[in-house]
């Protein structure tokens, strides 16, 4: 897991998570600047900085770059919650307390994800359960998938 995002990278990531198309350093810097001043130069470093840490991928448009998410916000997220959780001495601990912070629809958000891994779970099984066991039978002879005669014989 990389290190999570600094404040500047995740505001930047935010844009490029929200607008889910190839983005330039000047729209990131045009949205930016209705917030806070900001340099041209400190989005450029930021996002080359990205790309570096491999949050972005990026194609070049003339003399600028085009800049795209590697993976999304939700996936970003959860693997911060598996770090944090993860690194606990006590993680069911962690987790009821984790929990308890939640709102009616977070644990509601929860329970839908729930549902889902267990189906997604069960699913995996019904394809494991009719997958034949055991090694795949052996060729009969001849059957080797070689050719008998090679190229020119």
């Amino acid at each position: 897991m990389p290190r999570p995002l600094g404040e500047l990278e995740d505001a930047v990531m935010t844009r490029v998570w929200q607008w889910n198309r190839p983005v330039t350093v000047r729209e990131v810097l045009e949205d930016l600047q209705q917030e806070r001043s900001i340099a041209y130069t400190t989005v450029m470093t930021v996002m080359d900085n990205l790309h570096q840490k491999g949050w972005v991928r990026r194609e070049a448009e003339g003399r600028a770059y085009r800049y795209t998410a590697v993976s999304t916000r939700a996936a970003y997220s959860a693997a911060l919650m598996n770090e944090a959780w993860s690194t606990s001495d006590n993680p069911a601990a962690a987790l009821v307390a984790f929990f308890g912070m939640m709102s009616a629809e977070q644990r509601e958000a929860l329970r839908d994800a729930v549902r889902i891994v267990q189906h997604d779970d069960e699913a995996a099984e019904s394809v494991e359960a009719a997958a034949p066991a055991g090694p795949a039978p052996a060729p009969a002879e001849g059957e080797s998938g070689e050719r008998a005669e090679g190229p020119g014989r």
